[in-house]
């Protein structure tokens, strides 16, 4: 099973279309071939493998509008940046988030204003 991660904590799965499936391998030249589609999953085989988080970004900088959704290893301090990346939310193992509870995703859920772009104009 598998633990959907949003703004407001833990979710149940409520999608119901089909996901189109990109490993984080995914050539950046390809995405565009996919703008189409209702939701998208990027696969995240590591916390170390940031890849997913630029095809995040370009998938939304070239015009995807539908859901895009993190799948694998993603960490609870990783959510921020998913969420600035494009990332609608993020899917998780059961074992991740018996080790990394809802309070701790639910703590960077505010991530639109902690990032250091929002530092700065308040300091200005």
């Amino acid at each position: 099973m598998s633990v959907i991660v949003t703004d407001n904590g833990f979710v149940a799965d409520d999608f119901g279309a089909q996901w189109l499936d990109l490993p984080s391998d995914t050539a950046p030249e390809d995405l565009s071939a996919h703008l189409s589609a209702d939701a998208i999953r990027i696969d995240f085989p590591s916390f170390s493998d940031g890849r997913g988080f630029t095809l995040a970004r370009l998938l939304r900088t070239y015009g995807f509008t539908g859901r895009l959704r993190a799948r694998g290893h993603v960490i609870a301090d990783q959510y921020a940046m998913a969420r600035r990346s494009g990332f609608d939310e993020v899917e998780i193992s059961d074992d991740l988030a018996a080790r990394q509870p809802q309070e701790q995703w639910q703590f960077r859920a505010d991530w639109a204003s902690h990032d250091y772009r929002a530092r700065l104009r308040n300091t200005a």
